[in-house]
């Protein structure tokens, strides 16, 4: 079953608001990036959850056709869910280990 069906508007409007603070943490995090990999892998990340949102929101509103992409971590899929979770791992580990300075 799916969030929208079980909980109607409220849930997914929860879900689309989840995504767009998890967006705006992601920026927030890419922009205080010291160096320039740091910050373009920020970006990447970004972009590719925004862009698999975007898709998702798309086509379940009939905005555009109807292909199979998960929408991230919430879709069943294995290897889609391993690999965005270990892209923001890994970027939250660069986040964690950058250069502080005074």
């Amino acid at each position: 079953c799916t969030i929208g069906e079980e909980w109607g508007f409220i849930g997914s409007s929860i879900v689309i608001l989840l995504f767009l603070a998890l967006f705006y943490r992601l920026i927030l995090m890419a922009e205080r990036q010291n160096n320039n990999f740091s910050r373009i892998y920020g970006y990447s990340v970004l972009s590719i959850f925004f862009v698999q949102f975007f898709i998702n929101i798309g086509m379940t509103i009939g905005f555009v056709p109807v292909i199979g992409i998960t929408l991230p971590f919430f879709s069943y899929g294995g290897s889609s869910l391993w690999s965005l979770s270990i892209l923001l791992f890994v970027f939250i580990k660069l986040d964690a280990s950058r250069v502080r300075i005074l």
